[in-house]
């Protein structure tokens, strides 16, 4: 969106300095050389940084399967190349948002293996949920869709939204009704101890520490500290959830195809 938006805002700045401008022709006329010149200027650098775009785009739909193809087989049940190209391009997106290139061929090995492990350990929660007798009503799924229904400010950027995710509203139900169950399982025998004081004070004291020798202000710890806890114990289910995985796997038939 910055980058549509800053050849208009560039725009209207110049319309604006050259109103407020001295009332000399030759003075306007340097004011309106020099308009020119930043709009192509800035029209240059967009047109630059969207080839650019392009081509990163190009090579990370490169390492997208074939839709209909089986990538792997847990306890028999397959997952398609489909799955796999939805989950690839959040792992894509990640790295991305840390500053590491998907498209060398450390990054490609390492998101090949993340999406991969991810879609796995996916469908072995939800396997064992489906077991445990976890499901979602029509009204749990209603109300869910609700939810995010409400962060756009109409139907229209809602659909806009799914159109550009790569769904319909046929495929965000089914993963409505699939998240539901993950999460009540997850919530229900996945416990964590809550955060203790003591490791709310050492992560504090960290931040703390972080922000002094960046120069930045600390709030007080009675401010931060609800923040903390529920970060501390997201972390403490995050770790758990991963060997509650592996224990998984260990009892698991997975077959990897790619």
């Amino acid at each position: 969106m910055k980058k549509l938006l800053y050849p208009i805002i560039i725009g209207l700045l110049a319309v604006v300095l050259t109103a407020c401008g001295s009332n000399d022709e030759a003075d306007k006329k340097n004011d309106e050389k020099e308009t020119k010149t930043t709009e192509k200027e800035t029209a240059k650098a967009t047109e630059e940084q969207q080839k650019q775009m392009e081509e990163m785009q190009k090579k990370l739909d490169k390492q997208k399967v074939d839709e209909k193809k089986t990538v792997a087989i847990v306890n028999d049940e397959k997952i398609s190349g489909a799955e796999y190209n939805t989950v690839l391009s959040t792992t894509q997106m990640q790295m991305q948002q840390f500053g590491q290139d998907p498209t060398s061929k450390e990054g490609a090995k390492q998101i090949k293996e993340q999406t991969l492990n991810s879609l796995v350990g996916q469908t072995l929660l939800l396997q064992a949920a489906d077991k445990k007798g976890y499901t979602a009503s029509k009204a749990e799924i209603e109300k869910q869709l609700a939810e995010i229904k409400k962060q756009y400010e109409s139907e229209e950027k809602f659909k806009a939204a799914l159109k550009q995710a790569g769904l319909n509203s046929e495929m965000l139900n089914a993963q409505i009704a699939e998240n539901i169950p993950y999460t009540k399982y997850v919530e229900k025998e996945i416990k964590v101890e809550e955060a203790t004081d003591e490791e709310i004070q050492k992560y504090y004291d960290q931040v703390a520490e972080q922000a002094k020798t960046s120069g930045q202000k600390v709030q007080k710890l009675e401010e931060m500290k609800p923040q903390i806890k529920e970060q501390l114990e997201q972390q403490k289910k995050q770790e758990k959830l991963v060997k509650h995985v592996e224990e998984l796997q260990k009892n698991a038939k997975v077959d990897i195809k790619i």
